[in-house]
Order: C-alpha cells, then sequence, then structure tokens
C-alpha cells in the first residue's frame, strides 16, 4: 500500500534557520494594525462586564441616535477616546463639539454613578455647545409572574 505518492515532502525548501527578526516585525505590523484601525464597537478598556445602566421605564419610548458618547463608571473614571477626568473631560467635550454642527452626546453611567456626577457632565456638556445630551437607561425586564 502506498501512502506517500507524490513524495511532496522531499520537494520542500529546507526551514530557514532564524526567524527571530521576521517574529519581531511581523508583531510590530500587528500592533500598528491594531492601533490605527481600532474600532469604537469594540468594549472600552477599563469596562468591566459588570457595567450596567439602571432601568427606567419608558427608556425605549426616549432612545435617540447620538454623535458622540462616554462611559462613567461609579469609581469617577470616565472613558471617552481613552480614561479621562472631569478637567480632561470638558476639555474633550469643547474639542468634539467645535466639530459637529448638530452635537449630540450619550452618556452612559453605570449604575451606581450618583446623580450629581451625571449632572455635571451634563451641563459641562451643555456648556461645551452640545445640542442633545441623553443619558443611558435600559427598559426593565417584563416580569412574567405580574402579566395576567
Amino acid at each position: 500500500m502506498i501512502t506517500r505518492p507524490l513524495d511532496l515532502a522531499s520537494k520542500l525548501r529546507p526551514e530557514p534557520r532564524n526567524f527571530d527578526t521576521l517574529f519581531y516585525v511581523n508583531v510590530g505590523l500587528v500592533a500598528v494594525f491594531f492601533l490605527m484601525f481600532g474600532s469604537r464597537f469594540v468594549l472600552a478598556p477599563g469596562l468591566g462586564v459588570d457595567f450596567k445602566v439602571p432601568e427606567l421605564p419608558g427608556a425605549v419610548a426616549g432612545a435617540a441616535t447620538t454623535d458622540r458618547f462616554i462611559s462613567v463608571l461609579p469609581s469617577g473614571q470616565i472613558f471617552a477616546d481613552g480614561l479621562l477626568n472631569l478637567p480632561q473631560l470638558r476639555e474633550w467635550l469643547n474639542g468634539e463639539a467645535r466639530k459637529l454642527r448638530q452635537p449630540s452626546l450619550l452618556v452612559r453611567a453605570s449604575a451606581g454613578v450618583s446623580l450629581a456626577q451625571v449632572a455635571d457632565i451634563t451641563s459641562a456638556a451643555r456648556r461645551a455647545g452640545f445640542v442633545r445630551v441623553v443619558v443611558a437607561a435600559e427598559e426593565p425586564a417584563a416580569d412574567v409572574g405580574q402579566r395576567r
């Protein structure tokens, strides 16, 4: 019984002895690719999987599309194009508001963020020139036991 009829292994070139330089070039190109073509739809660094916006009846009815968005954690961390504090956020908001004709902002505040912090961010966005500021919320899940 013939198991290797074409004997292809004998016709291949031998392996190169050193891959070190090529390995580092490939790693560098992959890193540049991810830096240049990053997506805003990928989970922002620092946002854990336990990030949950508050539930509010009628949230779907008040939904609106926005041009920009930020995420706020209960620890006070604010993620826009990176990790920002409140003074840096004000600068970022001013720059983003100048880029757009009718700028709008979505504030994705986690359920543990205080109302005072959300109000500070909203007022900073209004002062920067954002026409509409929307605070994210989810519609509460319908309780099966209460439906009759």
